[in-house]
């Protein structure tokens, strides 16, 4: 995150006058007392608006708004003879420095006020912690009740390399069988990284409410008839239909739609009730929260994974209790609190 070691702060006070085009326009006044005083000292209106940065034309037409909404002349125009100030435009150039004196005889006061309070928040946002996970209603619904955590939805195997790489301080993802989870288990305590299951839920087909095409199994996703919306590559659940279909001896590229992919369970949900497919895959809530059709296929396990220096800190203590406690109230889940309770799959 980017240090501010040094910040500028210039007060500058202007005039808001009302104009009948546009609402409302503005004019700086330190730039109008910059104008007025060379004109005080004899320059023309030509050259002091060169001299302030603005067009002649332009100059003149700020000097008319302010005239307009004080009520009062700041210089004569002669012509041939070029400006002279009025009385109340030398007042006005004296009061403009006065006004400007007392801002800043403040302004290391508001420097230094924003600058503490950039710094707070600064330190208050690198203490959010990291949180990749895989796609799940759960999960999102129990970190928007923690402070202090930042949640990424990320697929299974990009959160828990986001943690090995220590680009993440907490993964999620879920594993289907007990021989991935082994696997998992032992690369991650390799690394010192603490594993603590949460919830169990329940992987199914997703399609449209009463299923008109009467789909109930894998092998029914095969062919031209049935058009399927896969998850995207790296994800828990496109590696679920991918086991699943090799264990059942079917091509991929059988599968009308395969290869069109979505980030999430609800994009998934949100493209069968578009009518964009017939079926994906996905979690049993999702399809229950949107009225659609559910066939289930696995349970699986859902963890969270942590280095032993995150594991102390109070948010995530917090965070795994909200979680398990949210899936207990959630259909399609059921919370997992203890290790004995899943002792084949660590």
């Amino acid at each position: 995150m980017q240090n501010i070691t040094y910040m500028q702060i210039e007060v500058r006070p202007t005039l808001i006058v009302k104009t009948q085009t546009d609402g409302k326009s503005s004019v700086d006044l330190i730039w109008l007392s910059q104008l007025l005083k060379d004109i005080g000292r004899g320059s023309s209106l030509v050259v002091a608006s060169k001299k302030s940065g603005t067009s002649y034309r332009g100059a003149w037409g700020k000097v008319n708004q302010v005239e307009d909404a004080l009520g009062m002349t700041l210089m004569i125009r002669t012509k041939g003879h070029g400006s002279e100030l009025t009385e109340f435009g030398i007042f006005l150039i004296q009061f403009i420095e006065d006004m400007q004196a007392g801002y800043l005889k403040h302004d290391a006061q508001y420097h230094d006020i924003l600058l503490k309070e950039i710094k707070k928040i600064q330190k208050s946002e690198s203490l959010r912690w990291k949180f990749f996970s895989s796609s799940d209603s759960v999960i999102q619904k129990a970190v928007g009740e923690v402070a202090g955590i930042d949640l990424k939805i990320a697929g299974s195997g990009e959160s828990l390399e986001k943690l090995l790489n220590n680009e993440a301080h907490i993964a999620g993802y879920h594993v289907s069988d007990q021989k991935s989870s082994k696997a998992i288990y032992q690369r991650l305590s390799k690394n010192e990284i603490e594993i603590y299951p949460v919830m169990k839920r329940i992987q199914g087909l997703i399609m449209k409410k009463g299923n008109p095409l009467h789909i109930i199994s894998i092998e029914d996703l095969v062919g031209k008839k049935v058009r399927f919306i896969n998850r995207q590559i790296g994800s828990g659940t496109r590696l679920l239909l991918d086991t699943l279909l090799m264990e059942g001896g079917i091509d991929p590229l059988e599968i009308n739609g395969y290869m069109a992919e979505e980030f999430t369970h609800s994009a998934i949900a949100n493209a069968i009730l578009a009518g964009k497919a017939d079926v994906g895959l996905g979690v049993k809530n999702i399809a229950l929260e949107n009225g659609l059709g559910f066939v289930p296929l696995k349970d699986e396990i859902f963890f969270v994974a942590m280095s032993k220096e995150m594991a102390a800190q109070s948010e995530s203590s917090k965070l795994i209790r909200k979680i398990r406690s949210t899936s207990g109230e959630t259909p399609g889940y059921k919370a997992v609190s203890l290790n004995r309770q899943i002792q084949d799959w660590l």
